[in-house]
């Protein structure tokens, strides 16, 4: 009996082995081998870049329910410059707690979603900045009625920030070194932050000074808030790729820069074709008349014409979203180095 036990037992196993080895093998996507990222996105046909969807001026999906915004017109150019095509980009929205891992797990290609540049960040998380595309620091937004002027007259005050973030660390951190006691109420997403705000759930509400001026121009009665002269933090902000690859980088970081650089030297949207036959040299490496520079990138030598023509250099994006046409920030920080700002695009040689 035992026996024919052990030749039922048997049988079975095999007939296992044997399905498992006929079944189909599931359907997994391979790793992006290092360096292949930009070959990758070649072969997908469009860049899938990570962004925000409701922040004014930076990134929010228009009337029209097309993405539109500072950040987004930095995907833009990228695309332009891989494509020749600056539609050729899939937008993937995120909230903070979202972009990092997405970034990380390889679901996007690049993230330019107003995120700092930290130490942590930048090691632990495996991540890594192109460049800076706009300087910012930490700021608070209070009522005007409360009469508060400084972060110390907020004593016992309920502030509301988003969760995930360096804010919230850096309010922590402000508050503690002035021995203040403050209420942190969080939130996963800038709306429902600031929202929160608006109806009084709270009496401030902290973020990036630029982000702060975007939603208070979009609420219902913006005279009635009031941004404290009051910077807790440096709050560099740019795109970042995922560690080990550094050619993608390169080209994110050569985009950014070179739309720098033509403000600097004064190439835009409007005079391209005639400056074609400028004399200066680095206008003519920067168009791809002389030089290599887009080939060592794995790009056409005139990649910045495409991104030029269809984006525009860096004044003209800031313009258009973030300058009088937009919400209006005052570029400050964010000004050329000549001019007395903190923008510096590498020499193009």
């Amino acid at each position: 009996m035992r026996s024919k036990l052990y030749i039922l037992l048997a049988s079975m196993l095999v007939l296992i082995l044997i399905m498992t080895a006929c079944a189909p093998a599931a359907e997994t996507e391979e790793p992006v081998a290092p360096g292949g990222r930009l070959q990758l996105i070649k072969d997908r046909g469009k860049l899938i870049c990570g962004v925000n969807q409701e922040l004014p001026g930076f990134g929010f999906i228009n009337p029209d329910g097309e993405f539109e915004g500072f950040d987004v017109d930095f995907c833009k150019a990228l695309a332009a410059a891989i494509f020749g095509d600056a539609t050729k980009v899939e937008y993937r929205p995120l909230v903070a707690a979202e972009r990092l891992p997405a970034l990380q797990t390889g679901e996007i290609d690049v993230l330019i979603r107003n995120t700092t540049w930290t130490l942590t960040r930048d090691t632990a998380n495996e991540l890594d900045w192109a460049a800076v595309n706009f300087y910012d620091g930490q700021g608070m937004m209070v009522r005007v009625d409360s009469g508060w002027e400084t972060l110390d007259d907020m004593a016992g005050a309920t502030i509301c920030t988003t969760t995930g973030t360096t804010t919230e660390m850096n309010l922590s951190d402000a508050f503690r070194a002035l021995n203040v006691e403050f209420t942190p109420l969080l939130f996963e997403s800038t709306q429902d932050t600031n929202t929160a705000y608006e109806t009084g759930r709270c009496d401030g509400e902290t973020s990036d000074k630029s982000q702060l001026a975007a939603l208070r121009s979009a609420m219902a009665n913006p005279e009635d808030h009031v941004i404290l002269d009051v910077t807790m933090s440096k709050e560099p902000l740019g795109p970042l790729t995922a560690h080990g690859d550094n050619q993608w980088n390169d080209v994110v970081r050569w985009v950014t820069w070179g739309m720098m650089e033509a403000e600097e030297t004064g190439v835009n949207s409007q005079n391209v074709d005639e400056m074609f036959n400028s004399n200066n040299p680095t206008i003519r490496r920067l168009l791809g008349v002389e030089g290599e520079m887009g080939a060592s990138l794995g790009l056409p030598n005139d990649f910045m014409v495409n991104v030029l023509k269809q984006v525009g250099n860096y004044e003209e994006v800031y313009m258009r979203h973030l300058g009088p046409e937009g919400i209006n920030i005052p570029r400050g920080p964010n000004l050329l180095w000549s001019e007395g700002g903190l923008l510096y695009p590498m020499a193009w040689r």
